[in-house]
C-alpha cells in the first residue's frame, strides 16, 4: 500500500508527544506495516515516549556537514552532499521492530543551510516512502513540517488543550494550512483533539469548537496513568491496551479511519 502520513500539532504542552506515542502503539498493536516516526519538535523527547535510545540527530549532522565545508571538505571529499547525508541519516535511524526513529534535533543555527535542508527534505522523503506508515511529531506550527518534509500528510491531528487559549493556537494552526496552500505541506484530513478532559466537553466548548470551524472534534480524557509513567521514567507506548487514554486513542484511530 502506499505510505500513510499522519502528522501531530498544536500549541506546547498539549500532549501531542503522548497522542504521536499512543498512535503510533495502535499502528503497531491493531494494525500490519512498519512504521517511522519522525521527531520534529527539538523539546518532544519522543524517543523517550517510544522507549528508543536517541544517539544523534539530523540538526547536529547538519551542523556537522557545515564545520566540514568550513574546514575545507573533510570527511564529504570523494561523495556527494546527497549521498553524505543520506549515509550519515540513515546511521542516526534508530531501529527497532516494525518500528523506526529518525530526530530531528535542534533548528539551524547561523549560517546558510538551504542547500543543506533542501537534500535533507529529499532523504527523509525517501526514506519515508520505505515504509508503511509516517507518524510525525511536529512544533506547533505547519510551517515546521514544511520544512523537514514535502511528503502529503493523509491525518493531520491538531491538539489542543480545554482552554479557550487552546482552541484559538488550533484556529491559528487550521488557519495556516489554508494559508499555505499549494506552497506548503497538503493536508487530506485534518481533526482536532482536545486533550487532558475530565467528564465530558460542555457543551458551550463544544459550540464555541464548532464556531471556530474546529470539527470534527475529539476528546482525550485526564488519564492519572500517563502522569505515572512520566514520573517513573517509563515509555508512554508500554501503556496497558485497557487504559482510558488508550482506549480514546484508539477509537480517534478508527473514526479517523486510520
Amino acid at each position: 500500500m502506499a505510505t500513510v502520513t499522519i502528522a501531530i500539532a498544536g500549541k506546547g504542552g498539549t500532549g501531542k508527544t503522548t497522542l504521536a506515542a499512543l498512535l503510533i502503539k495502535f499502528l503497531k498493536t491493531e494494525r500490519q506495516g512498519y512504521i517511522l516516526a519522525i521527531d520534529g519538535d527539538p523539546s518532544s523527547n519522543l524517543n523517550l515516549a517510544l522507549g528508543l535510545e536517541l544517539k544523534e540527530t539530523v540538526g547536529g549532522i547538519r551542523e556537522e556537514a557545515l564545520q566540514e565545508v568550513q574546514a575545507g571538505g573533510g570527511s564529504t571529499r570523494g561523495i556527494s552532499k546527497h549521498d553524505w547525508f543520506e549515509y550519515r541519516i540513515n546511521q542516526a535511524l534508530v531501529e527497532s521492530p516494525r518500528l523506526d526513529l529518525i530526530a530531528m534535533g535542534r533548528p539551524e543555527g547561523p549560517g546558510c543551510y538551504c542547500a543543506a535542508n533542501n537534500i535533507i527534505r529529499a532523504v527523509i522523503d525517501r526514506l519515508g516512502d520505505e515504509y508503511d506508515y509516517v507518524v510525525i511529531d511536529n512544533e506547533a506550527g505547519m510551517e515546521h513540517i514544511s520544512r523537514q518534509t514535502t511528503r502529503h500528510i493523509d491525518y493531520l491531528f491538531v491538539v489542543s488543550d480545554p482552554t479557550l487559549r487552546g482552541l484559538t493556537a488550533a484556529q491559528g494552526i487550521k488557519e495556516l494550512v489554508r494559508e499555505l496552500g499549494p506552497h506548503g505541506t497538503r493536508v487530506s484530513r485534518m481533526f482536532f483533539v482536545v486533550n487532558r478532559v475530565n467528564g465530558t466537553l460542555p457543551e458551550a466548548f463544544r459550540q464555541k469548537a464548532a464556531e471556530m470551524g474546529l470539527e470534527p472534534l475529539f476528546a482525550l480524557p485526564a488519564d492519572p496513568t500517563i502522569n505515572e509513567f512520566d514520573m517513573q521514567g517509563r515509555p508512554i507506548i508500554e501503556i496497558g491496551v485497557d487504559s482510558p487514554i488508550y482506549q480514546a486513542v484508539r477509537e480517534l484511530a478508527i473514526r479517523a479511519g486510520l
